[in-house]
């Protein structure tokens, strides 16, 4: 699901937006997205089949195919074409609905705009028929429910959360030991919830599955930022592997820098993907989980390697680093492959990270280094919070990306009580530039 298209406000919907989507080479039609040139009768058995699946955007004004050297985005008159597809949708639809219509102008002259159709599958009625039947939605074309589909639409509670997936991951725990003390320094947690196909929903995981998602990993950017947090003090380290509870419908991999004793393991990262146990038949579509976590405890290794001169403290640049490589793994082209084959979905049904929890053994003050910052008077402390990622951003992209990665770490620092974030933040872009 194209989240930044359907999550944007009107005012964030903008003409460049559009244009910058269609002209990205691996942009193609799918279960959530669909281009129309002009309305015809087929677009309004198009949003049904949206709505009786996933919900989507429709873009008219834009051609399906472009040949070189010509623009796809060639718009339309939005409220001839707004008139025509309310109307259809009045004749047509049993019960009747609408979806939201939204005109994005050119703004040259032109009087064109390209329509911005967002089908909402939580407010949309289930099954929502044409002709006495259930149009719903496959990869990238329409087709039409069976007996068993419609009668499961009917059964269906409104697809909640389907589209916004990503939201409500449950927040992480830090390590003890047997006398319960604190064993990491943070552990940072994002990832996502996605839907599940039918398949999914109740074959085990299976081996190849598995090590295929872990090469996947093993290949994007996750293992250098989690290299370079160790600030060069890691040298050897143990790729994605299952390691610890894995069974029929959960698996754990995990990557590991390798220390000494007493901290072993300095640095580790863990992707466990849940499959929802299934009971029986049920009126809500099952739900997969994907989560991340990040346990850092390197400065508990700095403290027990005895070397006063290592800064204990975890640098700015370090976390930009961290939180980029999370993100851009989880909207990496090939981890979301490897997870939509584990739930038997489209890819585009795969949804961008849209939280980031932390959890610290101490207040986050003492984790930052103290140059350039400086604490509030009275403020208090924190230990972490969970912070929401801005729903218009694609992650797919550099800049949006350290734009979202830019605004947690300046909540970060307000959080901790502390002012000067915000500058930091600035001078260090101003020496860097995105990485793709």
């Amino acid at each position: 699901m194209n989240t930044s298209l359907f999550a944007a406000s009107a005012a964030d919907l903008t003409i460049e937006r559009i244009r910058a989507l269609a002209a990205r080479p691996d942009q193609v039609e799918s279960l959530t997205l669909e281009f129309k040139r002009e309305y015809s009768k087929s677009l309004v058995t198009t949003i049904a089949a949206m709505a009786n699946t996933y919900g989507g955007v429709i873009l008219v004004g834009i051609t399906d195919k472009a040949e070189p050297g010509t623009d796809r985005v060639v718009g339309v008159d939005a409220q001839d074409t707004i008139d025509k597809i309310a109307s259809g949708c009045r004749e047509k639809f049993d019960p009747p609905w609408e979806p939201a219509f939204i005109p994005v102008p050119f703004g040259d002259g032109s009087g064109l705009s390209v329509v911005a159709i967002r089908v909402d599958a939580n407010t949309a009625p289930r099954p929502l028929l044409i002709d006495l039947k259930a149009p719903i939605r496959l990869s990238g074309q329409n087709s039409t429910a069976d007996r068993d589909r419609l009668l499961r639409l009917a059964r269906e509670e409104p697809a909640a959360s389907v589209l916004p997936m990503g939201q409500g991951l449950m927040s992480p725990q830090l390590g003890v030991d047997n006398e319960g003390k604190s064993t990491d320094d943070f552990v940072l947690r994002t990832g996502i919830n996605l839907p599940m196909g039918d398949a999914a929903a109740w074959r085990p995981l299976s081996e190849r599955s598995v090590d295929a998602l872990a090469q996947a990993l093993k290949g994007s950017a996750l293992p250098g930022a989690l290299r370079n947090l160790g600030q060069g003090a890691i040298d050897q380290s143990m790729g994605f592997r299952p390691l610890g509870h894995n069974r029929a419908r959960t698996a754990r991999l995990v990557w590991q820098a390798v220390g000494r004793r007493p901290v072993e393991h300095p640095i580790e990262a863990i992707v466990t993907v849940n499959l929802p146990q299934i009971h029986g038949p049920g009126s809500a579509a099952p739900v997969a989980t994907i989560t991340v976590d990040v346990v850092s405890r390197i400065c508990r290794y700095a403290g027990s390697m005895g070397n006063t001169s290592w800064e204990h403290r975890y640098p700015l640049p370090d976390l930009v680093v961290l939180c980029d490589g999370l993100l851009k793994a989880l909207v990496d082209p090939g981890v979301v492959e490897e997870i939509a084959r584990i739930a038997d979905i489209d890819t585009a049904l795969v949804a961008q990270p849209r939280e980031l929890h932390l959890i610290a053994d101490r207040p986050v003050v003492e984790l930052l280094p103290s140059a350039g910052l400086k604490e509030i008077p009275g403020a208090g402390t924190s230990l972490g919070g969970i912070f929401r990622a801005n729903p218009v951003l694609d992650l797919r992209i550099a800049a949006e990306r350290q734009e979202q990665v830019d605004d947690w770490l300046r909540q970060l620092g307000l959080d901790a009580g502390l002012s000067g974030m915000e500058a930091l933040v600035e001078r260090y872009r101003a020496t860097t530039t995105p990485s793709g």
